[in-house]
């Protein structure tokens, strides 16, 4: 039962990402461009994710443990450290670069051609190599 409503909200965020064009390429890279030809429409689909997810956190705070069972996740570290800058950045440069984030890509793999399956392979290789990659960084630039 479990996986079913996974199954059923993946399905519901995906659609919401076509629904919303965080899917199009051309209108979400309108959006990043804040000094050019600026499309102001993705701040609703922004709104529309964030007062959500507030008012899930606080139902949250007040359980105990998830409805379908497991453990909430532990609470992220809130500091904004030299990991959490680096990969805001090289988030942001792909994410302007190709149009697309990963959410977006998984629900545009059916339609989006080989561009989509080309990003995906990318962003896959990039979660591969990304625990070597912070190993090295972090040996390599010194402690925060």
């Amino acid at each position: 039962m479990r996986n079913l409503y996974a199954l059923l909200a993946g399905g519901l965020f995906g659609a919401g990402l076509f629904v919303s064009g965080m899917t199009d390429t051309a209108k979400v890279q309108g959006w990043l461009d804040v000094f050019g030809d600026w499309d102001p429409t993705l701040a609703f689909v922004m709104g529309g994710a964030i007062v959500p997810m507030a008012v899930a956190w606080q139902i949250a705070r007040r359980r105990t443990a998830p409805l379908l069972g497991g453990a909430f996740p532990s609470q992220p570290d809130q500091g904004l450290g030299r990991n959490l800058v680096i990969g805001s950045v090289l988030f942001g440069i792909g994410w302007g670069l190709a149009g697309l984030c990963p959410g977006p890509v998984i629900a545009a793999l059916s339609y989006g051609g080989i561009p989509v399956l080309t990003f995906g392979m990318a962003m896959l290789a990039g979660m591969a190599l990304a625990p070597a990659l912070r190993s090295r960084l972090d040996r390599t630039l010194p402690a925060e």
